[in-house]
């Protein structure tokens, strides 16, 4: 991730999450597993989302921005999810300016996937669908790599919601 810091606002420029990558081993409501976002899978969530939220460690109450709002862009490349966003928040710059920005992540719902067995004994996870509901800049309170899972209620039905955190080298750029 690119960091670029401004007198009055941080610019992050970076990749949410790859795709056709393995994650580390991680559990998930179906086991562990390793996982793989498909082809296409981000760009389809984006075309049918209505609005992608910026937060800053999954928490919606430290809302930064949003696709509605203007200040963030994504989309879906041959890497994976690019997010470019720029953040006037003051304790985000000042956490920018103390290389405490650890990342990105995001919370999804998984709409469609399938399970491949594998030799390992740990199988394989491709995320085929997904809605994507929110991105997160995440800082040095949060370890990064695939730590969180929690369910919710969507549409009275019970579903899974998601989150991915990815480990990354941020560059500062003043």
């Amino acid at each position: 991730m690119r960091i670029e810091i401004r007198s009055d606002s941080v610019i992050l420029d970076g990749y949410v999450n790859g795709v056709e990558r393995d994650s580390k081993p991680i559990v998930t409501p179906i086991g562990k597993c390793v996982e793989r976002i498909e082809p296409r899978a981000f760009e389809k969530a984006l075309s049918r989302a209505e609005n992608v939220d910026l937060l800053l460690n999954h928490n919606k109450n430290r809302k930064l921005g949003s696709i509605k709002d203007g200040n963030i862009e994504l989309f879906e490349d041959n890497i994976g999810l690019r997010a470019i966003a720029t953040v006037t928040d003051k304790e985000v710059i000042e956490k920018a300016r103390n290389k405490k920005l650890k990342g990105w992540s995001f919370g999804m719902y998984v709409n469609k996937d399938r399970i491949e067995e594998r030799a390992d004994d740990i199988p394989r996870r491709h995320i085929e669908d997904l809605d994507l509901f929110e991105v997160s800049i995440v800082d040095d309170r949060l370890s990064p790599c695939y730590t969180a899972t929690s369910i919710e209620t969507r549409a009275d039905e019970e579903i899974v919601m998601e989150q991915r955190n990815n480990e990354f080298r941020a560059v500062t750029i003043d």
